[in-house]
């Protein structure tokens, strides 16, 4: 589903070059949950965005579901994005002046990505979120937030959610409900790419790999 080899990433800061990833081997089955562990600066999270088309790799292959990242143009990384990818962030990157029903469709807002509303309503009833379709992020709690931006990675039926740190700002009640419906995604089939600090999401897992200043450890 999902394999990347010799991927190395280095970024220039002022006269020398910190290297992020060096030459990083990894292959993700489909349906499978993978969590990335590894101190802050360890390359998690730049691990995560080269995987899902946000950066691209100085050097290295990333094939995903047959399609060779490195040699897409943007437009067709863009489609990639859109259409292939969800996305959960611990800062939830939901827009303020949205309301709950409008965060969820942004994705067809932006890119034409095709949704239909009833999936809006079948997956706000599910995530426990219904009575706050037409709030605003203001009027939400964090988990509430996390939930709108789950369902919003979720309404795309896309083949592979990354998530990075999605249970950072939450309470524990709020993150095994977030971990469980990550789950139930994995187990219908989906796969799960989870950057984490936290011990919680480990029973989730169906593999838990490591990196070290940049190299993978395990």
């Amino acid at each position: 589903m999902l394999e990347i080899q010799n991927i190395s990433k280095q970024f220039n800061s002022g006269k020398s070059n910190v290297t992020a990833l060096n030459s990083i081997n990894l292959k993700v089955e489909t349906s499978e949950f993978l969590l990335i562990k590894g101190e802050s600066g360890s390359g998690k999270s730049t691990l995560l965005f080269i995987l899902g088309g946000m950066l691209q790799p100085s050097s290295g292959t990333i094939v995903v579901n047959d399609k060779d990242l490195c040699k897409l143009s943007e437009k067709e990384r863009g489609s990639y994005r859109a259409n292939e990818i969800g996305f959960v962030f611990q800062s939830y990157h939901l827009l303020p002046y949205l309301n709950v029903f409008e965060n969820i469709m942004l994705p067809n807002t932006l890119t034409g990505a095709q949704i239909n509303e009833a999936d809006v309503f079948r997956i706000v009833e599910e995530l426990g979120i219904k009575d706050r379709l037409y709030h605003k992020p203001s009027q939400l709690s964090a988990g509430e937030k996390q939930r709108v931006a789950l369902a919003r990675a979720l309404i795309i039926n896309p083949s592979l959610i990354l998530a990075d740190e999605p249970t950072g700002n939450l309470d524990e009640k709020n993150t095994i409900d977030v971990m469980n419906y990550l789950k139930a995604y994995q187990e219908k089939g989906g796969t799960v790419i989870m950057v984490t600090h936290g011990h919680l999401a480990d029973t989730y897992a169906t593999r838990t790999i490591r990196l070290d200043k940049g190299q993978l450890i395990t």
